[in-house]
């Protein structure tokens, strides 16, 4: 039986239908400006009650500001249960990956890794293909591992590329990798002032489910309402 976390946000348990499943890994992927990193601030501001969470931060997205106002006056509470991580290159990443294991001990409600592609797009123009695969294919591995053995929900993002073919379409950065081996593929778009969430892979829920959504202060608000009567964050 699936056991959740909820998102923080009425939208996206709407969509996901309770929240983010433990146990698996859940990747969000779409281009800059998407709403990766606002999902996932609101994960951490509004869920999780009062657990600790690990961030891996390797591109430097994560705002104290967005952050501060999410949460509104008790966000410093929440700050301190949240233990950063800030790899800058790819064996960076590798090892941060590893040191998981040892710190999740510690009454950790959620590991999030943002990106889990940026560092590895990077080392993949430098260094031989195949070793960099092996080494993300890895370290999901082991998200996968900690998820499972601990009952947790791991979040990870990733960059998006454009399709060469199709100009309207875009892969996710670290392709098949990625898809095999994440249990919930939430896609992230741009559609003018809105986003859109869609449900690309789940273990229980329809494939091509979405929601249309737009960022506030607050959160995130729906902006087509199918049942939520436009509920905030």
């Amino acid at each position: 039986m699936e056991t959740k976390e909820s998102s923080g946000s009425a939208v996206m348990d709407w969509l996901l239908e309770g929240g983010y499943e433990k146990g698996v890994v859940t990747t969000l992927y779409g281009p800059g400006g998407s709403g990766k990193s606002n999902l996932l601030v609101i994960f951490i501001a509004n869920s999780l009650k009062g657990q600790k969470v690990i961030y891996v931060d390797t591109e430097g997205s994560f705002s104290l500001s967005r952050f501060m106002q999410v949460c509104g006056k008790d966000y410093k509470k929440t700050l301190e249960k949240i233990t950063f991580l800030k790899p800058t290159n790819f064996k960076e990443q590798e090892a941060a990956i590893k040191k998981l294991e040892g710190l999740v001990k510690q009454n950790i409600g959620a590991i999030i890794v943002d990106s889990l592609t940026m560092l590895y797009r990077i080392e993949m123009d430098d260094e031989d293909s195949k070793t960099v695969n092996r080494s993300l294919v890895s370290q999901i591995r082991a998200l996968l591992e900690i998820a499972r053995k601990n009952d947790i929900p791991v979040i990870v993002s990733s960059q998006v590329y454009a399709d060469f073919e199709d100009k309207e379409k875009t892969n996710v950065v670290g392709g098949t990798i990625i898809k095999n081996m994440s249990k919930c593929l939430i896609e992230l778009r741009k559609s003018g002032p809105n986003r859109v969430a869609i449900v690309q892979k789940h273990r229980s829920i329809e494939e091509g489910k979405s929601i249309v959504f737009k960022i506030i202060d607050e959160g995130i608000v729906e902006v087509e309402p199918e049942g939520l009567k436009n509920n905030k964050v």
